[in-house]
């Protein structure tokens, strides 16, 4: 029914995700070094374009993981639903089908 651990695998993709945002925005920031010439300044400019890029491809891959678990997660979530409504039913089907007490008073005769 429902898979062992998934909470705890949502939860450490929640966290990886957390740690590649802080790792994002520290990275936000081109380092900018005046007393250099431009060209080492467009190297750094680079290798900070290319870090970037590769937490942002990260990012991508955690958040794809995440959704997919949280499908997974959800799906098991409407079969549990699906199998509670098919009780319901069957149990409805099974109060209706029994047979009703019938409510006669019984009258006592005295016989003197």
């Amino acid at each position: 029914m429902a898979k062992v651990g998934t909470g705890e695998i949502i939860y450490d993709m929640r966290k990886k995700i957390q740690s590649i945002k802080s790792d994002l925005s520290q990275l936000d920031c081109p380092p900018t070094i005046p007393e250099l010439i431009d060209s080492a300044n467009l190297l750094r400019l680079n290798e900070h374009l290319s870090k970037t890029n590769d937490k942002k491809t990260e990012l991508l891959r955690a958040y794809e993981q995440y959704s997919a678990a949280l499908e997974g997660l959800l799906e098991t979530v409407f079969d549990i639903q699906n199998e509670l409504k098919d009780i319901l039913k069957e149990q409805s089907s099974m109060i209706s089908a029994k047979p009703k007490k019938s409510k006669t008073s019984k009258t006592k005769t005295t016989e003197k």
